[in-house]
């Protein structure tokens, strides 16, 4: 069976009734079903390799190895974390890490002195991060993120399933209603490593001008875009299977209008 077989995703409704049938499955068939019967060659895996992501990437690595896995180089990541990344390929032997990053040309003409995350934290990440996963996208039916319900207030309500913009590609969250002390289970279970930035205080790991430590009682992603008025970078605030106005030709914004 595949999605483009039967109307499974016809809407956001139809997307939520699937998403309460599975809810209770374990979370690695369930990520089977959508790789090998769902989607068949026709999804991906977006990962940052940050803090919880070794177990995503752990069940991918045991359904296919040689998955697709979309990693988004932005150009400004801690070194930390494209150490982890290489550690992660290598004890887990994955065989398609595909690296994507933002067009030289337009950091050039926008972002020389890479300091837009200063003024224009939410057009830093249209040009860094959106972009080029919109672009990298293209082909693929689906995506499977690593996001959680957990993480913050404004992924309380995370689906299973989402669909983006109408009847547009299908974005998949197999571990939406995991607890942070079952995504430890998992890590300690499998033997995974952590990234080394979590011991130090870092939850939630992106860009090194916008991440910074969580102090103690904080939401989980407190420490992104901080004192920014920015709670998501754009990857799920907007419908990336709907064409894109090209960058160059997209007017920069106040980010405080977003606020």
């Amino acid at each position: 069976m595949s999605a483009t077989d039967v109307a499974l995703f016809a809407d956001a409704d139809a997307a939520s009734r699937l998403s309460a049938k599975f809810a209770a499955m374990d979370a690695a068939k369930f990520l089977r079903f959508v790789i090998a019967d769902l989607f068949p060659g026709k999804i991906a895996l977006v990962s940052s390799f940050g803090a919880e992501s070794a177990v995503l990437l752990h069940m991918v690595a045991e359904i296919d190895r040689a998955a697709p896995v979309l990693f988004i180089d932005t150009g400004v990541l801690f070194p930390e974390t494209l150490a982890y990344r290489d550690a992660l390929i290598a004890r887990l032997d994955l065989r398609n890490v595909i690296n994507i990053g933002p067009d030289q040309n337009q950091l050039a003409q926008e972002d020389p002195e890479t300091f837009l995350w200063a003024n224009n934290p939410d057009r830093c990440c249209e040009i860094r991060k959106v972009a080029p996963l919109a672009k990298a996208l293209e082909g693929f039916d689906a995506w499977i993120t690593g996001r959680k319900r957990f993480q913050a207030t404004t992924r309380a309500a995370l689906a299973l399933f989402e669909v983006e913009g109408e009847g547009g590609r299908i974005k998949v969250n197999p571990l939406a209603g995991w607890s942070a002390r079952e995504l430890i289970g998992y890590l300690d279970a499998h033997a995974l490593p952590r990234h080394p930035l979590v011991a130090k205080g870092y939850p939630s790991i992106g860009c090194i001008p916008c991440t910074s430590p969580v102090k103690p009682g904080e939401d989980a992603r407190a420490g992104r875009w901080r004192d920014k008025g920015k709670l998501e970078c754009g990857l799920h605030t907007q419908a990336l299977s709907q064409p894109l106005p090209h960058p160059l030709d997209a007017p920069a914004r106040d980010a405080a209008s977003d606020i």
